[in-house]
């Protein structure tokens, strides 16, 4: 397995090269130049031995049929079909290649504005009570960050000491496409922080000192900080086995969104604390429960007319 590793590589050494050097030069972010190198290198591995110039649509076709047998969902099989159409882009940019053979590939129809998975307040109360272990303190501080302040995973893993501004009661956060935003935090967000803070492992090296490391002392993973997750919903779900949502790591952003947004918080100063470039994205989180329906038919309730 590894020796076909190492001749996918050798094969397609020249356009993986010229792939990586136009995202850099293009200024993609390190997390989005990774993830379409993981994806073309996947798809060059199910045409190898194919020459890159003779890879058809019926190539691309083939593989994604293959990856959503396999369980990838639509919009993930969206993304990687935008990986493939990118590669083949920049390699016609680069006069290596003539043609674009995902360029008339469909996307996968996606059910839009669908209802995001969340916790409400009280399902957050349970799942804090649920994060246990050797790591509580900071796994606390990390899940306080993610359900009260809306960051992301790997927001999480990129924080650095000097992003966190105590005194202001502010925290400096690298979103998507490397932009910056402010996220005012909570008394109780810097009430886990200061708890953490004195028994945080010193980091060993590098320039960036991170604001939250590992038992080495390293950086956070992207994973740990989805394993602090997964164990808490799990132990959560265990104890309310009626409860039968589908839990990850960022449906506590997602809880974070929709408090706010019944909370009365007004869809723009969301977007903003979401860090969304778009308010569609942001939109998604205006849905409303039965609860509140009932008490919005109930401001109409008795200007009916009455039946003979």
């Amino acid at each position: 397995m590894q020796s076909k590793k190492y001749d996918i590589m050798e094969q397609y050494e020249t356009e993986l090269d010229a792939f990586s050097i136009i995202m850099k030069d293009k200024d993609y972010s390190i997390l989005t130049q990774r993830e379409y190198m993981l994806d073309i290198r996947r798809f060059l591995g199910s045409v190898y031995p194919k020459p890159v110039e003779d890879i058809t649509k019926l190539d691309v076709m083939r593989y994604l049929t293959s990856i959503r047998k396999g369980g990838t969902g639509g919009s993930a099989r969206n993304r990687q079909l935008s990986s493939i159409r990118t590669f083949f882009k920049f390699l016609n940019l680069m006069e290596i290649i003539k043609g674009n053979p995902a360029l008339e590939v469909e996307k996968t129809k996606v059910e839009k504005n669908r209802i995001p998975t969340y916790l409400d307040e009280q399902e957050l109360v349970h799942f804090f009570q649920e994060i246990d272990g050797r790591y509580v303190i900071r796994n606390v501080a990390i899940c306080m960050l993610m359900a009260y302040a809306g960051l992301r995973v790997i927001e999480i893993h990129r924080l650095n000491l000097k992003d966190y501004h105590r005194d202001e009661e502010y925290l400096r956060v690298k979103g998507k496409g490397d932009k910056w935003r402010v996220v005012p935090l909570l008394p109780e967000i810097i009430d886990s922080l200061d708890r953490y803070m004195p028994i945080r492992i010193p980091h060993r090296s590098g320039k960036d000192i991170p604001l939250f490391t590992s038992q080495f002392g390293r950086r956070i993973a992207r994973r740990t900080v989805q394993h602090v997750t997964e164990q808490a919903f799990a132990a959560f779900q265990e104890s309310k086995p009626e409860n039968e949502k589908k839990l990850s790591s960022h449906k506590l952003r997602h809880s974070f969104a929709t408090l706010h947004i019944r909370s009365g918080t007004d869809i723009r100063s969301v977007q903003e604390l979401l860090g969304h470039s778009s308010i569609e994205n942001t939109q998604i989180y205006t849905h409303v429960d039965n609860k509140q329906l009932r008490a919005a038919q109930g401001n109409i309730k008795g200007k009916l007319p009455a039946l003979k």
